[in-house]
């Protein structure tokens, strides 16, 4: 009988302690933005007080079908994107978490094709029940538009050779369909890589970046939070990789200072909306027990008083 996938939450107790540090914990409302297996979300629902509540969204059906094992009516769960939790009531939230990127489970799967570590379909989807996977969307692609998402969610230097190999074996051979292929055809394409780096890894990360429009769907989801925090309630946001921690960073910052409006220099500034309370990495300890840890970033704000 094969083991269910386990999954290790990093930066558990340390995000659970700055979500619930702000104005109306414990027994405020709380969001958990990406459920993935639960790991924040239980942690949340122990710290909890009786009047509190627990929101999480995920797009992942497993997420959903791990989520139905917590029976506590404080809880409860959305299939949907994060960038959906601009739905719920203005200010009505004491604390928004987003952990960002992909879990173990999904990583470890080969039905999934998330990894080039094993053979198994070419989806990448995070919801299965809807959109297009990663071969679908190969198979159509030109060589311009896969050197764009290879470039630029990748970032990586040889997108164009590499999607010029892509579009050369499809139409040498058909559409490509399993992971290994495609990883087999990255590492042909690719002169040079970074010692202890699969040639393929960037490559892998932009195609399951633009599938599930993920940057996208973080800025929506930043925007959404600054509807839903209440004066006090904390944003908290774990990242995995540097596209997703700029665009994090750069929201914060530009939340955090007062907007003055240059053609009309004498009224009064529009106020910060966020203060901006740190950044944090995962310890030497965490990253030795949890390699997958090692590139993770957490920063922490705080929404400010609501203009009157």
């Amino acid at each position: 009988m094969n083991q269910p996938l386990q999954h290790t939450t990093v930066l558990l107790d340390e995000a659970v302690d700055a979500l619930l540090g702000g104005a109306g914990a414990p027994d405020g409302s709380f969001i958990d933005g990406t459920f993935g297996r639960g790991g924040h979300a239980r942690l949340i629902l122990q710290r909890l007080g009786a009047q509190g509540r627990l929101v999480a969204f995920d797009k992942d059906p497993e997420a959903i079908h791990e989520a139905a094992r917590i029976q506590d009516a404080r809880f409860s769960i959305r299939h949907q994107g994060f960038s959906h939790l601009g739905e719920l009531p203005a200010s009505s939230a004491a604390g928004v978490l987003l952990d960002l990127g992909i879990s173990s489970p999904q990583i470890d799967d080969p039905a999934r094709g998330f990894s080039f570590r094993f053979d198994g379909p070419l989806d990448m989807r995070m919801d299965t029940t809807r959109g297009i996977s990663v071969a679908e969307w190969l198979a159509e692609a030109e060589v311009a538009q896969i050197t764009e998402v290879i470039r630029d969610y990748g970032e990586e230097r040889f997108a164009g050779p590499i999607a010029k190999a892509i579009v050369a074996r499809r139409t040498q051979r058909g559409p490509i369909v399993g992971t290994t292929e495609l990883a087999d055809i990255v590492a042909g394409a690719v002169k040079t890589r970074e010692p202890g780096q699969n040639p393929a890894t960037r490559t892998f990360q932009a195609l399951r970046i633009f599938i599930n429009a993920e940057l996208e769907e973080l800025q929506r989801a930043l925007e959404a939070s600054l509807h839903v925090l209440a004066p006090g309630g904390r944003l908290v946001v774990i990242s995995f990789h540097s596209l997703e921690d700029r665009i994090v960073k750069q929201f914060i910052a530009q939340h955090s200072k007062e907007v003055y409006d240059r053609r009309a220099p004498f009224a009064p500034p529009q106020p910060m909306r966020l203060k901006a309370l740190g950044r944090v990495k995962p310890g030497a300890a965490e990253v030795a027990a949890n390699p997958r840890a090692r590139s993770a970033v957490m920063r922490v704000a705080e929404r400010t008083e609501v203009a009157a």
